[in-house]
């Protein structure tokens, strides 16, 4: 096992449950793996396939994921394919032909694909081991359930005795059940590794309108020069006027969304994996085929409807193990949507209710590091210190009588206003709503005007968390008191506020002060997760390797972090190998990829030392 791990992908050790993982594999158990994303799931099974006889089958959605796995097993020097329609026929004969001879290691197939080649090709192979991944597609009750992953229960019963790997980032205690029933596993292993993920930061903005988003946005990318990152929107009009933005500022951004024709979302996806496009502002629809390595933040431009959906579409950055940052923008129009999908959906209550979860996180005043954990079973005794509430715990305030102004105005208003037009009451705009109701002769008619419209929203946010009043989704949004409210605005029942944050305002870009060394570093106000300054010199040594590597994948047509990932840039970088040797003996360095690219890194790294 260790002598794999060193010789294909060059680490000296396995992480956390791995090893124990794979022995459970080579005894012939079915076993069910929770793990992170970025927590090491495919050496789980891509392991034991190089240590078993025959041909390791694993079910991937997505043709992109297929093709992402195959070139980085390609890169280690490990024989695998994949099978799908993406390829031309003669290609398609050349891996049946390949596997049926036990050439490859491991293939790659769609649960499409698989079940109709079970019959010719697949009962005449030596199968090793099955492997399903995103294995939460086969639940009802996943985020993300795929139809035709409903069919895979057939392999038990076409192949009893090949043992099968099931593997998610994101399952819930009736997602995990799910998967093991449909999947008719005997006597499954279920291993479920730590949730955490310590090196991602976790941000939540409330009450944000369009331009302080944007600003916020261009902040943040500032830190970023040259990183790869993600904004997720919920609607395709959003990604499009996002990436417009960031285009006017200079920032190579592109949209991804399921209207648009396949090919320029596969360009898309394309250009963002090689490194051609810097930043991409997609739907959900984005993601799930992506195995990058150096994506260096995640921004949530909305809500997200589930934490699910949330914990698995942030695991996209730091994959490396690197520090990356999440910043997730929330505001009250996002939760009145997303409710209102939720009420129209098959599964009214239990999307209700995955919805309450991710406000409770996106409201909450205690470590959101421990809410997510929590979530997924896991309890830990210290908050994180690298989420903004740790850093920088609320301060609260008596919002009795901001609440009383508030709640008076919605009973004024015969409790037929939305929260948007309920603040355009409190700050006196007279706006066509307001007009057409006539709410600009109400008493409480500009009540609030000394306080800002965006703290209005936040304010309304943490009265509807405290349940002072209620959404009527089918009433066109209107806000009505619960007896809380009526507590509070008729017998001066307290209420606490936390106090609004406002976060500085966007620095220019390219100011010295904003760009952050090596892919490694966060902003100074965060310390805790800040490694060691990084020369200048060093610097310009991670450039010249990065450039390099881009070189050298261009040429084969790979992305860049299949070649190398940030992580190994930074470890060579310390290291500073002058020789192939030496080379061969850094972190994430194979016997492949020393034999292959070991005389054009240290050329460069001793040019470096020499000059």
């Amino acid at each position: 096992m260790q002598s794999i791990l060193k010789r294909y992908f060059g680490f000296s050790a396995f992480r956390p449950l791995q090893q124990n993982i794979i022995g459970k594999v080579l005894e012939g158990r079915d076993v069910l793996v929770l793990m992170p994303t970025g927590g090491g799931k495919s050496l789980c099974y891509q392991v034991p396939a190089l240590m078993l006889e025959g041909t390791t089958i694993v079910v991937s959605p997505l043709i992109s994921l297929m093709k992402d796995q195959v070139e980085g097993l390609l890169s280690n020097g490990i024989p695998a394919a994949a099978l799908n329609s993406m390829n031309d026929e003669a290609e398609n004969v050349k891996v049946r032909s390949a596997c049926l001879r036990g050439e490859l290691k491991l293939l790659y197939i769609s649960p499409e694909r698989l079940m109709a080649e079970i019959p010719y090709l697949i009962k005449d192979m030596k199968v090793a081991l099955f492997a399903v991944d995103e294995a939460h597609c086969i639940s009802q009750w996943g985020h993300d359930f795929r139809p035709e992953y409903a069919q895979l229960g057939l392999l038990r019963e076409n192949f009893p005795h090949v043992p099968i790997i099931a593997l998610t980032a994101t399952a819930d205690r009736l997602t995990r059940e799910d998967i093991l029933r449909q999947l008719r596993m005997r006597e499954p292993e279920v291993f479920v590794s730590s949730f955490d993920r310590p090196n991602l930061s976790l941000e939540v903005r409330r009450g944000y309108r369009q331009r302080d988003k944007d600003s916020a946005i261009l902040a943040l990318i500032a830190r970023h020069p040259n990183d790869s990152g993600i904004i997720y929107c919920m609607s395709k009009k959003t990604t499009e006027r996002v990436a417009g933005m960031l285009g006017e500022h200079g920032i190579v951004a592109v949209a991804y969304h399921a209207g648009l024709p396949a090919d320029e979302r596969e360009r898309a996806q394309n250009d963002f994996i090689h490194d051609r496009v810097q930043v991409v502002c997609a739907t959900v629809a984005f993601g799930m085929g992506i195995d990058k390595s150096n994506v260096r933040f995640v921004i949530h431009y909305n809500l997200p409807k589930s934490i699910e959906a949330f914990y698995q579409e942030i695991g996209r950055a730091g994959r490396d193990g690197l520090p990356s940052e999440t910043v997730l923008f929330y505001s009250l129009g996002d939760l009145v949507q997303l409710s209102r999908f939720a009420q129209e959906s098959g599964q009214q209550e239990i999307n209700m209710e995955k919805l309450r979860r991710m406000q409770e996180y996106a409201e909450s005043d205690v470590c959101r590091r421990r809410i997510l954990l929590n979530y997924f079973g896991e309890t830990v005794d210290h908050d994180c210190g690298n989420c903004d509430v740790c850093r920088n715990p609320p301060q609260r305030f008596d919002g009795t009588v901001l609440s009383q102004k508030a709640l008076s105005a919605i009973v004024r208003a015969d409790e037929q206003v939305s929260a948007r037009t309920l603040t355009d009451i409190l700050r006196g705009s007279f706006t066509s709503e307001v007009l057409k109701g006539r709410y600009d002769t109400l008493k409480t008619f500009g009540a609030g005007r000394d306080v800002p419209a965006r703290d209005w929203q936040d304010y309304l946010m943490q009265m509807l968390q405290n349940g002072l009043f209620e959404v009527a989704y089918d009433e066109g949004n209107h806000l009505k008191l619960t007896d809380r409210g009526r507590q509070v605005l008729f017998q001066g029942k307290g209420v606490s506020f936390a106090v609004v944050r406002h976060e500085e305002k966007t620095r220019r870009r390219g100011r010295s002060d904003a760009v952050r060394p090596v892919a490694a570093e966060l902003s100074p106000s965060r310390p805790e997760a800040v490694p060691s300054a990084v020369s200048s010199r060093r610097q310009e040594l991670f450039e010249a390797l990065r450039a390099l590597r881009k070189r050298l994948a261009d040429a084969q047509g790979f992305p860049p972090y299949i070649v190398m990932s940030d992580k190994v840039l930074q470890n060579l970088c310390e290291a500073c190998p002058t020789t192939v040797e030496a080379f061969g003996m850094v972190g994430g360095i194979g016997e492949f990829k020393k034999a292959k690219y070991g005389e054009d890194f240290v050329e460069v790294i001793r040019r470096y030392v020499e000059a």
